[in-house]
């Protein structure tokens, strides 16, 4: 792995161990672990002040090693831990040299079971992070929304799952898949979903408080149920189509 580097302004200046390679060599070594890694995206988290790449006298830049394992870890952090480029930011700059990134930890009662209407609000993140998360343009954002396949959640932002969406439409839709020809997957998600809220309605409104917790772990198993049938079913229609 490449040498970690300390952060702060100035990382991509000279006197980084190693040959500094253009834009598209760092294209190049980033896409094995990151294939959805674009140019653009790249300018983007420079401009946001994730990296801060030298200039050749005629304006190209030049990543050293080090800019380019930063680049690495913004991007594990930001596809393992859904963090936003802020707290990213400065996690990167305010470390010592050599200390590992530090993970915001969540609250401690994160994975327990809510008894009652307050429940710990998930991470969420921006625009212009759910756009860099997916390698797309505010333009395709616009159209994924106007279809119902993204919604920003009450209050601004979107979380986990949307950046998940975010990334499969704009993977599809390098296969030709538009927003309009997704829009029966996101109905047919939304009935199973209607589905599985029937089962555990029921259970959520109990006035015991262990039937009430009982009813987020069967909404778990549940959805995890329907995704496997859901998955089961799209392979047996596809192996039935003729060839």
């Amino acid at each position: 792995m490449l040498r970690t580097p300390t952060g702060g302004a100035g990382h991509g200046a000279a006197g980084s161990a190693g040959r500094s390679v253009s834009i598209g060599s760092v294209l190049n070594q980033l896409r094995d672990e990151f294939p959805d890694i674009t140019i653009s995206k790249i300018r983007f988290l420079e401009a946001e002040g994730l990296v801060e790449p030298a200039r050749t006298p005629s304006g190209y830049r030049k990543f050293s090693p080090a800019d380019v394992e930063r680049l690495a870890q913004v991007l594990r952090l930001q596809r393992d831990h859904y963090l936003p480029l802020k707290v990213i930011k400065e996690q990167l700059d305010g470390r010592a040299p050599g200390e590992p990134v530090r993970i915001p930890a969540p609250s401690p009662h994160a994975d327990a079971p809510a008894e009652g209407p307050e429940r710990a609000a998930p991470a969420r993140v921006g625009r212009a992070e759910l756009l860099a998360a997916a390698g797309a343009d505010p333009e395709q954002l616009a159209e994924w929304e106007s279809y119902g396949l993204l919604t920003e959640a009450p209050g601004g932002g979107f979380d986990a799952e949307a950046v998940t969406v975010a990334r499969l439409v704009a993977d599809l839709g390098r296969f030709g898949l538009e927003p309009r020809h997704l829009r029966a997957m996101k109905a047919a998600a939304d009935r199973e979903a209607g589905l599985v809220e029937q089962v555990v309605a029921p259970l959520r409104l109990h006035r015991n408080p262990q039937t009430r917790a009982h009813a987020e772990a069967t909404l778990r198993e549940l959805a995890g149920l329907s995704a496997r049938l859901h998955e089961a079913l799209f392979r047996a229609a596809l192996g039935a189509r003729p060839h």
